[in-house]
């Protein structure tokens, strides 16, 4: 077999479709820039990448849409 098929989950499809309706507000650039030295001090690369990525979008919104 070259691929394998996706079967979505009704409760998937629901939860994403709910994600998207809602508003989620971005905390304060200093929350997050605090949050990412806390990642960086205990060597969590995958949670200074999402701080970085969400401090970017906290500090200019038009690039995460």
């Amino acid at each position: 077999m070259s691929g394998r098929s996706r079967i979505s989950r009704l409760t998937e499809v629901a939860a994403i479709r709910a994600a998207a309706r809602s508003a989620r507000p971005i905390p304060h650039t200093h929350t997050i820039l605090a949050d990412m030295v806390a990642a960086q001090r205990a060597g969590d690369r995958r949670g200074v990448n999402l701080c970085a990525h969400l401090a970017v979008r906290a500090a200019a919104p038009e690039v995460g849409e």
